[in-house]
């Protein structure tokens, strides 16, 4: 088979950081000239998280094709620059789903349906469904991420089709990884190998050897510590490598490559793979350690208490701040908090403001707040899906006179719904008519994944892109209602970002403030560390001029 398999499992506690690695072996692997593309296997039932609540699972990634996914394939897509799809994630809830749907229609011919063979062989389809397509796409190197820990009952089946898997294809094309942690006990004075021998022991007994142990660690481990590993976890000598804490997540593909861990991969699956290009990568840290300056932006939100829930804001934000050379400063902002009372004492000392998406009515007064403090004191502003229909009813309010401007979502009954909840769109990725039912579930009811939009020249947006067509990631409901779109032009507002029908409002602006913008779309999905996001990138610099 010329596509060879590296799974990635964890085991000890949860957020060892298995995307992270998987993520920069795949950015080192790549850097050798092959074509790699990562997949995550989360063993929840739902069959995705776009109904999860952010407290729960973090931020929900989209796709281009509109798959709702772990906040995983966000890293992926940041260091591999590569853009993932609906089939490089997948739950237990989906594989279930697809199982139930099949014996539904009989596809089992009557036959008793079980978790082995019937879900173990639904989850090896999925695995191999990204070696499916022309030739010349066809990825080098799978890396599956296997969500959750060794030991969770709801992960055996993901864990058994990777045993199977590894059985049916060969040892010489499938291998197997296992992130753990060491820790190191300051009351005794030394490393305990004791969790990662337990947490091997757990993987030998449903019949998986790791051939690579990955150790969570705060330093790198002692030789003496590594050889102990490979005795008792049955491993190479050389086959056990360290994943020590750093400042910066995106030094963790050099700090790799320093240790021989790709060169290990590419030696033990005979892969035919060139020197490592790494002087992006060089630049980049170089470029993260020498800033010219600092900023403090505010986040507000409601979902500040985890700051998973806006993993690629943050990101988008950081790589912005690089590309200016500036350290940008966060400060997550509870929008439950902020009154007209307290406004400038919440914001005080930012040089840039920015409300991001979210669902609810909780916070939606204090986020409508924070905005007309940028608005009126010319502060850079940028406003995200919520954050940008938060800012048109700020605007609709308090500049066009309409007092009771609302949305549908928060206000129902509203006189003047300046967002509302659209029936019907068309959809030029498949040109027809989609029509949204939110009757029957609340799974897949949004606009979601990547659509085009055409950004009109002479405004801030169409500087930043330099480009009168682009294409952006959506995931919201509701969308601002074109009824009041005169009134507000009037009285100053500027629509930047229109669908090519002209129908759907994506980008707004205000044209007597320094940077004042809003869009409808998600640009922090396709932000990445070498190419900062075109909106983010001026927005920070904008706040490095308000300084």
């Amino acid at each position: 088979m010329k596509t060879k398999f590296i799974f990635v499992t964890g085991g000890v506690l949860s957020s060892l950081g298995k995307g992270l690695a998987a993520a920069s072996l795949g950015a080192l692997l790549k850097s050798r000239g092959l074509k790699v593309t990562i997949q995550k296997l989360d063993p929840y039932i739902n069959v995705d998280p776009g109904t999860m609540n952010p407290f729960q699972h973090g931020e929900v990634f989209v796709t281009d094709d509109g798959a709702e996914t772990d906040l995983d394939l966000g890293h992926y897509e940041r260091y591999l620059g590569v853009p993932m799809s609906k089939f490089n994630s997948t739950s237990a809830g989906r594989i279930y789903y697809n199982v139930i749907n099949k014996e539904r229609h009989g596809d089992y011919l009557g036959g008793t349906v079980q978790v082995i063979p019937h879900i173990t062989d639904e989850i090896k389809r999925a695995m191999l469904s990204l070696t499916e397509g022309p030739k010349e796409t066809v990825p080098d190197v799978i890396i599956i991420e296997i969500g959750g820990t060794v030991g969770d009952i709801e992960g055996l089946p993901f864990l058994e089709a990777m045993r199977q898997l590894r059985s049916e294809l060969g040892r010489d094309n499938c291998l197997n990884i296992h992130l753990t942690l060491v820790p190191y006990l300051k009351a005794a004075g030394e490393y305990k190998t004791k969790p990662t021998q337990h947490s091997v022991k757990e993987l030998l007994s449903i019949g998986i050897q790791p051939d690579i142990i990955l150790c969570r660690c705060d330093e790198t481990i002692p030789l003496e510590m590594k050889r102990k590993i490979s005795l008792f976890c049955n491993v190479e000598e050389g086959a056990v490598f360290t994943s020590v804490d750093v400042d910066n997540v995106y030094a963790v593909p050099l700090k790799f490559y320093e240790e021989g861990f790709d060169q290990k991969v590419v030696v033990m699956l005979r892969l035919n793979a060139g020197n490592p290009k790494l002087e992006p990568w060089r630049k980049l840290i170089d470029d993260f350690s020498r800033p010219k300056t600092s900023i403090n932006i505010a986040i507000v939100g409601k979902y500040v208490d985890l700051k998973e829930a806006y993993k690629s804001m943050h990101e988008a934000l950081i790589h912005a701040g690089v590309h200016n050379f500036a350290t940008v400063n966060l400060r997550y902002v509870n929008s439950e908090e902020i009154k007209k009372e307290n406004v400038a004492e919440q914001l005080a000392d930012c040089q840039g403001i920015l409300v991001p998406g979210g669902f609810g009515y909780r916070g939606v007064e204090g986020k409508i707040e924070a905005i007309r403090f940028a608005r009126e004191n010319k502060i850079p502003f940028f406003g995200i899906c919520l954050g940008m229909q938060c800012a048109v009813i700020e605007f609709a309010r308090n500049v066009a006179g309409i007092k009771d401007a609302h949305s549908e979502e928060f206000e129902p009954t509203s006189a003047n719904k300046i967002i509302y909840l659209m029936k019907e769109w068309f959809d030029f990725r498949s040109n027809k008519i989609e029509v949204r039912d939110d009757a029957c579930n609340k799974g897949g009811t949004m606009r979601l994944g990547a659509y085009p939009c055409k950004v009109i020249e002479n405004t801030k947006a169409h500087e930043a892109y330099k480009n009168t067509e682009i294409s952006e990631r959506h995931r919201h409901r509701y969308e601002f209602n074109n009824k009041f779109k005169q009134v507000l032009e009037d009285n100053g507002m500027i629509f930047s970002g229109l669908s090519p029908d002209d129908e759907l409002m994506e980008i707004v602006e205000i044209a007597d403030h320094p940077w004042f913008l809003a869009c409808q779309f998600h640009p922090e999905f396709k932000s990445n560390p070498m190419n900062a996001h075109p909106l983010f990138r001026e927005f920070i610099a904008a706040a490095i001029k308000n300084k």
